[in-house]
């Protein structure tokens, strides 16, 4: 059942972070890591997954992820080109500077909020991803410098979500996080066939009755709701790249076409072609 990984991260000699691009679509890495971790990932649509955090993104996500906090990697099972950045920091990468340094307070400040998982949208997405794009092409020290700048963008914006407010649900999902890694990549891998409720609680040494009350502990939603909401997440993202309505309700396990659009439009609060409308109509 062990289906998460602690991810260990090696630093080159003389510096405290790491700076790559990693590229696993076709890798099912549910994992966590004690290192702060800020993740860019440009896409047509992928799913953002980050504790007990599930949704889409579209066209860009810029996430600050804090220690230990479980996540799959951004560019799983993508279908499109993709292009991604991912910076990863030692927990004291500047030694005690951001926690005694009055100019460091709102960074300080951040990192504690990463704990839960941020997303950040709109102008400060942009401008903080302006500079993060620049970081290659510099020295360490340099990089050191703009990561803090960025850093600095992101601690003094509005322009941000937390992806897991429940504090009290999101410690209990963190002490179980291999079992739950477990649900999740059978629920990745069967979305689209038929995801039984039986099987999925055999699988974690659970009765079905006590794995439904499990389920519903750890995500809020029954395992039917979580299924569906996860194929229209995934829908969503079909739709974005150009697929009709048709292929998508079977690409993503639904064989009623009416019953797709009827959830589709509960969940999203349009129906499929009404979304797929306005989507390219932004273009």
């Amino acid at each position: 059942m062990d289906k998460i990984q602690l991810e260990k991260i090696n630093f080159e000699p003389g510096k405290s972070f790491k700076l790559f691009s990693p590229r696993l679509r076709n890798t099912f890495l549910w994992h966590y890591h004690p290192e702060y971790e800020l993740v860019y990932v440009e896409a047509d649509a992928g799913i953002r997954h980050v504790g007990s955090h599930i949704s889409g993104y579209t066209q860009h996500d810029l996430v600050l992820i804090g220690s230990n906090l479980p996540h799959l990697n951004f560019d799983y099972r993508l279908r499109s080109e993709y292009h991604q950045i991912v910076v990863q920091l030692k927990e004291d990468f500047m030694g005690t500077a951001i926690g005694i340094t009055p100019e460091f307070s709102t960074i300080g400040q951040l990192f504690k909020k990463a704990a839960n998982g941020i997303a950040f949208y709109g102008d400060t997405r942009t401008t903080a991803v302006r500079k993060l794009k620049l970081l290659p092409g510099m020295d360490s020290f340099q990089q050191l410098m703009g990561l803090m700048e960025i850093f600095n963008i992101l601690a003094g914006s509005k322009e941000f979500t937390i992806l897991n407010n429940d504090e009290p649900n999101l410690q209990f999902f963190l002490k179980d996080k291999i079992r739950m890694g477990a649900i999740y990549e059978y629920i990745g891998s069967n979305y689209n066939l038929k995801p039984d409720v039986n099987v999925v609680a055999a699988k974690v040494n659970f009765t079905t009755a006590a794995f439904c009350r499990y389920f519903k502990k750890q995500t809020k939603m029954t395992f039917t709701d979580f299924v569906n909401q996860y194929r229209v997440d995934v829908a969503k993202n079909l739709l974005m790249q150009d697929k009709n309505v048709t292929e998508t309700c079977y690409a993503v396990g639904f064989e009623s076409l009416s019953y797709f659009n009827k959830l589709f439009n509960k969940i999203v609060g349009k129906n499929p072609s009404d979304f797929k409308r306005n989507w390219f109509a932004k273009d």
